[in-house]
């Protein structure tokens, strides 16, 4: 039997959609309900036009727009892979022979890799800083195969904001395009944590799990109005106001039906925010009960609210957590894994020495997160984190 595991729980071919009664799930989405997207669906109806930039899709890009103080800068995509690969495709184009590398990271999610290949690239796997968890852009400045790479792709580790500007200098001074894969990095740039500036274009997911979600899409945030043309251009086969495909491209339109609940989602973000802090302030007044080390509790606003990190001493101190997390019907994830050099499908790609990737993999835990997760269950998990780490409570007992 294969064993999928889905970015909202791990699943079982074949089982049911739901969890067993009371196992708490890595994350548990909550996307607007029915009622909140039926005056989208009903304009819809009205319309007739459900996919091909139709009217939702472009005020839903407008609001964006506003959102990030970008106007007319946004293209709303049907996945956040497929904005990475229109941000690609209109900042550097399909690789060359020349030039067939894009250095990624080694610390992020498959996704990132499976753009830059679907774009023609072959990944070579970077390094990344301890401190940031991402790539360091001066660092690169020196790297031995830059003569041999077309593309860069930082990536906006866990929704972490990425220094924009140091990579458009980066862009400016190497001549070599840099695309931003920032996925679940929404509320970074929303907040001016992660300034929009410069020349790079920057890639959004809105799948199901991040803190702005719509079922499954993304967009792209481009430096200017004549390259979020070209952007969209990419996600519509290479047509631009005839049927006649003029450049490389895909189908990564997003629907109308993906709009409305993107919309809806929009109109109560305020609240949605508002309750995942709720989430994580549970969270730090139980680690705090139990004396756990609070810089061990990673949430946000360093990281993006749908993320829930523990920081575990080691990788033997972390798979004995996640056995005893799942003994109590607790799911925990790796969110990157090992790494990408750990997925077979790319373990012949060059790379780096990738001891802070490895240390990173082997210490970050996710835990149990949800905007409306009760207190409850932050209890359990928090109890399970305690009794693992041996840490005394108040009258100086081991738990």
């Amino acid at each position: 039997m294969v064993h999928v595991e889905q970015a909202s729980g791990s699943r079982t071919a074949g089982s049911s959609p739901l969890p067993p009664a009371g196992k708490l799930l890595t994350f548990t989405a909550k996307l607007p309900t029915a009622e909140a997207i039926l005056p989208y669906l009903r304009l819809i109806d009205l319309h007739r036009v459900y996919s091909n930039y139709g009217p939702l899709v472009m005020l839903l890009q407008r609001r964006l727009a506003d959102l990030f103080c970008t106007p007319d800068r946004v293209v709303a995509a049907a996945s956040g892979v497929a904005a990475l690969i229109a941000g690609i495709l209109a900042s550097a184009g399909r690789a060359g022979a020349g030039k067939p590398y894009a250095i990624c990271p080694a610390h992020t999610f498959i996704g990132t890799a499976t753009a830059v290949q679907q774009c023609g690239y072959e990944p070579y796997l970077a390094d990344v800083s301890p401190d940031t968890w991402m790539m360091d852009p001066v660092a690169l400045l020196g790297h031995p195969m830059l003569h041999r790479v077309g593309l860069v792709v930082p990536v906006a580790a866990f929704g972490r904001a990425v220094d924009v500007a140091a990579w458009s200098l980066f862009q400016e001074r190497t001549g070599i395009p840099v695309v931003i894969d920032a996925a679940a990095a929404i509320e970074a740039l929303a907040d001016e944590r992660m300034r929009e500036q410069g020349e790079v274009a920057i890639a959004l997911s809105f799948h199901a799990t991040k803190p702005f979600g719509c079922g499954e899409g993304g967009c792209v945030v481009m430096p200017d109005r004549e390259r979020a043309a070209l952007a969209a251009q990419t996600l519509n086969f290479g047509f631009l106001g005839s049927r006649n495909s003029t450049i490389a491209g895909t189908n990564g339109k997003m629907s109308e039906y993906h709009a409305a609940v993107a919309l809806a989602e929009l109109d109560g973000w305020d609240a949605k925010r508002v309750a995942f802090a709720l989430a994580v302030q549970r969270y730090r007044s139980e680690f705090d009960r139990h004396y756990l080390p609070p810089g061990d509790l990673i949430a946000a606003p360093d990281v993006a609210s749908n993320y829930l990190l523990y920081r575990c001493a080691d990788p033997t101190r972390l798979g004995e957590l996640r056995t005893a997390l799942a003994a109590q019907g607790i799911e925990s994830r790796q969110w990157y894994g090992v790494g990408l050099h750990g997925h077979h499908h790319l373990r012949s790609c060059p790379r780096d020495s990738l001891e802070v990737t490895g240390s990173l993999s082997g210490r970050l835990l996710g835990l149990p997160m949800a905007c409306d997760i009760s207190a409850d269950a932050v209890r359990r998990v928090v109890q399970v984190v305690a009794d693992r780490c041996h840490v005394p409570h108040r009258d100086g007992a081991f738990a």
